[in-house]
Formats: structure tokens, C-alpha cells, sequence
């Protein structure tokens, strides 16, 4: 007998998309997004400033494609993926999913949409609710979105779930505080896949596990990709992982992206410096081999007061006049696109 998930693979495609197509239309467009926090003071609570977590981030993201986002801690990464899914009113800019607006769906139509695009969350303790069991848990948007109509129904796909990311059918009824790190992050998938989304954004999903279980989900997520025709963004900070896992990537400091390129060209040659200083930090397993260690200067401005132009001027080694006066735009350069008035080939 065919299960429900390889029926749902099924009627939408079966075998997995491959990416970056040819003149195929993204899956995914970012353009200009921008996600400003108000800052309140006085004996009013008026507004005084904004803390700019994402300002003016514009990138695609192909079907079938892992798109990797990654940075330093605050950078924004996380508030650009949770405004993509509208978990956080956007300021301004355009999310288009297949074409369609995201940021201005009635509520018609993002619930629809929200069954096209699921989230893995980095916590996986507090994104599962302690109350409920696993079989609720990831039964509940099942039943919320009509996928599934009686509890003879939901019972078998969540056993069906629970064995598609290698858990057994009888954790259904456990709590969350019963498993592991790893199967609670499993169960946080399986919730994630139940309502067969074209597109989960990952936000940081191994960082809160153990080194030894961190590989074992990464291969889930690839695994779960071939057969289910995912999509994928995938945030992290760890340039490790984000290497393995993604066919392009993009670097995001203070709010803004500074480099997007293929995983390999990227890691092989990086082109901005932060990219490069970033890289160069990454620990090598080989005692015979010196590279040559980037060490920034200061620490990371506030991104309630960002510096004029280029916002990595401050602590750039090779920084100028132009660089501290003129913001630099993404141009495309040997494939890639980077943002540094002084980038070459």
C-alpha cells in the first residue's frame, strides 16, 4: 500500500526538482526586504529610533535549491526568515513566492500559503508545546488545514511522519521532555514536512545539538529534500555547515547581504572581506596546513546605530574615504553578486 506521503510526493512531482533552472521563475523572490524595530524613551514611550535588523536584503531562491544564509549572531538572519513567513510584520520591501505577494495576502490566502512554506525552529525544546505529545503536535496542523479529517486518519500519518524522519510510531505518545535534543528536533521536522511544504526555512536547526547528532540531521534534511521535492533555507552561523548543505550562499552583516555565491566558489575564493575574514576563522584538521587568519578590528556596531556607507568600514583592514562615505550596492562580479566598491574577479 502506498502512503500518504508518497502520494502527496506524487501528485506534486515525485522526484526532486533540480535548481537554479534555466529561465525558470524563483520559487522565491526577496526584494528589498527591511525589518525596522521602534526604540521607545521618554516619560511618553515615544518612539526615539529604530534598530534596523534587516535593511534592504534582496536575494532568490531557485526550486529544488538549499539556500544558505549566514553571519555573526544579530546579524539578522533569523528576522529575515520569520519576516519571509510573516511571523514578523515586514517595514517594507516584497516576498514573492511563485509570484504571488506575500506580504500583502488576505488571510485567505496566507493560510493557504503558509501550508506552501514551514519553519524548523532553532530551540527544539521551546518550539515544542510541553502539554501536548508528539502525535498532537504534529498532528494539529494536520487537522487545521483539512489535510487529515478523523483521528483514525491523523493517527496514521503522524505514525507515518514519526517513521519518515527514523522515529518510531510509538513515540506518538510521549511528551516532549521524554526525548532526546535530536529526536525533539525530529519531531519539529516532522511537523515541519506533515502538510508536504515546498518550502521550510532552517533556522539555525543543529546549533543547539550535540556535534555527534548535528550530522545525522543534516543528512535527514538532504534526505527529506530528495524525496519530498523540498526547498530550503537554511540559517546559520556555522560556515561548516552551511558549506555541506547548501548550493549557494549568502553572507548577511548588520542587516544587509554583502556576498551571494555558489557554496564552492564562495569557500574557494570569497570576494568581500568579511567573507574572507569569516572563512579564515574556520579551524582546519590539518597541522601541516597555515592559512593565513583574518582578526577584525573592534566589535560589531549596533544595528540601532549603523555607520554610514559600506557598514563594515569600520572594521575593514583595507577601508578608505569612499568606503566610510558610499554605500556599496550587490553587483554582479565573475557569477556573484558582492557589495564592496573594491571587489574583483
Amino acid at each position: 500500500m502506498v502512503s500518504a506521503i508518497a502520494e502527496m510526493a506524487n501528485r506534486d512531482g515525485g522526484d526532486r526538482v533540480p535548481s537554479m533552472r534555466v529561465g525558470e521563475r524563483p520559487l522565491l523572490e526577496v526584494r528589498e526586504l527591511k525589518k525596522y524595530f521602534p526604540i521607545y524613551g521618554g516619560i511618553f514611550r515615544r518612539v526615539v529610533g529604530h534598530v534596523y535588523a534587516v535593511d534592504g536584503v534582496s536575494f532568490e531562491v531557485q526550486k529544488g535549491e538549499t539556500f544558505g544564509l549566514v553571519g555573526e549572531s544579530g546579524c539578522g538572519k533569523t528576522t529575515v526568515g520569520r519576516t519571509i513567513l510573516r511571523l514578523l510584520p515586514a517595514t517594507g520591501g516584497e516576498v514573492l513566492f511563485d509570484g504571488e505577494d506575500v506580504l500583502r495576502a488576505g488571510p485567505k490566502d496566507m493560510q493557504r500559503l503558509r501550508r506552501q512554506m514551514q519553519i524548523v525552529f532553532q530551540d527544539p525544546f521551546g518550539s515544542l508545546n510541553p502539554r501536548q505529545t508528539a502525535g498532537e503536535i504534529i498532528g494539529a496542523p494536520l487537522r487545521l488545514h483539512g489535510v487529515t479529517r478523523t483521528k483514525a486518519e491523523t493517527d496514521e500519518m503522524v505514525a507515518e511522519l514519526l517513521a519518515t524522519v527514523k522515529m518510531h510510531p510509538s513515540d506518538a505518545g510521549r511528551y516532549p521532555h521524554e526525548f532526546s535534543g535530536g529526536q525533539r528536533q525530529r519531531i519539529g521536522i516532522a511537523r515541519a514536512i506533515g502538510l508536504r511544504p515546498r518550502l521550510i526555512i532552517c533556522d539555525e536547526p543543529v546549533s543547539a545539538l550535540d556535534v555527534s547528532i548535528q550530522s545525522q540531521v543534516l543528512r535527514l534534511f538532504e534526505e527529506l529534500q530528495e524525496k519530498l521535492s523540498l526547498t530550503y533555507i537554511f540559517i546559520a552561523h556555522g560556515l561548516h555547515v552551511v558549506r555541506h548543505i547548501s548550493d549557494r550562499v549568502g553572507v548577511m552583516y548588520l542587516g544587509r547581504i554583502v556576498e551571494i555565491g555558489t557554496s564552492e566558489a564562495l569557500f574557494k575564493s570569497p570576494m568581500h572581506p568579511y567573507t574572507r575574514a569569516l572563512i579564515s576563522a574556520i579551524p582546519v584538521p590539518d597541522p601541516d596546513f597555515r592559512s593565513q587568519r583574518i582578526v577584525l578590528q573592534g566589535d560589531v556596531p549596533s544595528p540601532a546605530r549603523p555607520p554610514s556607507g559600506c557598514a563594515f568600514h569600520p572594521r575593514c583592514p583595507w577601508a578608505d574615504a569612499r568606503c566610510s562615505a558610499e554605500r556599496p550596492v550587490l553587483t554582479q562580479i565573475d557569477g556573484r553578486l558582492v557589495a564592496c566598491h573594491y571587489a574583483t574577479a
